[in-house]
């Protein structure tokens, strides 16, 4: 990203959050709804597939606790940990500078607020996640992030490569976000993304797994 694009990412992030403060409270529930519904159908059937085909499928699924305004995701993460073998990771920050780490979420896990204000398990660190549900503020049809700027899930993402951990990451992002037309360009240092569900479907489909 050069000089200008990224002194174009702050005020191209307060327009990203404005437009999707507007949205009216009923399409914001209905949109989460969608997205859960399409989330849990997405990895029921995949998980099927491979089950059929004799493969490993995904067990560790690592997710993030809504804040306002972003599409709610609670509901569905209590129903994977109840589903019994699923297991359900929630991220926290442990330094300035460095990747996040995943704690294991069930309805019943004590939480704090963490280094942002975001709710975090107590508890230490997990195995590495098979999936990691990426909150997403603004997006390309190529799979390009736009997040909040502290760059925590672009380090979580490049050491998971780095550690050559196989994982699939999918954005969660409102429709609002797509940055088509906008004047964005990602850094290198960017990981892309492997799919992008928003409310109005998946902006970049998931891949197959397995």
């Amino acid at each position: 990203m050069n000089d200008n694009a990224q002194n174009n990412a702050v005020p191209l992030r307060t327009r990203l959050k404005q437009r999707r403060a507007q949205q009216a409270p009923g399409d914001r529930d209905r949109g989460a709804l969608l997205i859960r519904g399409r989330l849990y159908t997405w990895l029921a059937t995949t998980r099927t597939r491979l089950r059929e085909a004799g493969r490993p499928e995904p067990r560790r699924i690592a997710a993030f606790w809504s804040m306002a305004n972003e599409p709610g995701l609670q509901a569905l993460l209590r129903q994977w940990s109840e589903d019994g073998d699923l297991t359900v990771l929630l991220p926290a920050v442990i330094a300035p500078e460095q990747p996040l780490e995943f704690r294991r979420w069930t309805p019943d896990t004590p939480m704090r607020p963490g280094a942002y204000g975001i709710l975090e398990p107590q508890g230490g660190a997990v195995p590495d996640p098979d999936i990691v549900l990426v909150p997403t503020l603004g997006f390309t049809r190529q799979g390009d992030r736009l997040g909040y700027g502290g760059g925590y899930y672009d380090r979580t993402l490049g050491a998971l490569k780095a550690a050559g951990h196989p994982f699939t990451a999918l954005g969660i992002a409102w429709a609002c976000g797509d940055l088509s037309g906008e004047d964005y360009q990602p850094a290198a240092h960017d990981v892309r993304l492997d799919g992008i569900l928003t409310d109005k479907g998946w902006a970049v489909p998931a891949p197959p797994l397995g």
